[in-house]
């Protein structure tokens, strides 16, 4: 069963990536043609620009923090340690 649901997982994160490197795609198109590109990548980049303008300011501060501290807890998780910053500016010992 863990099997399965890891690989149903690793499925739908493909198609997302892909969706979102679709909905890229299209946005660069319609950057570069402008609205000689046709309807569907005109439509799309309405959309997009339309959802952008939708969030507000403070949601996406929340989001940001909100991605650091998991991005923290999952490299905290793998082992991985954040790189220290060190506070003591005595001279090193020989």
């Amino acid at each position: 069963m863990m099997h399965f649901l890891e690989s149903a997982k690793r499925f739908l994160w493909a198609f997302v990536e892909l969706a979102f490197l679709v909905v890229l795609s299209l946005v660069l198109i319609y950057l570069i043609l402008g609205n000689d590109s046709g309807a569907f990548v005109v439509s799309v980049a309405d959309n997009v620009q339309k959802f952008a303008n939708g969030i507000q300011t403070p949601s996406l501060i929340g989001l940001a923090i909100l991605m650091v501290i998991v991005l923290v807890i999952t490299r905290r998780l793998k082992g991985e340690r954040t790189p220290d910053i060190k506070t003591d500016r005595s001279p090193p010992q020989p």
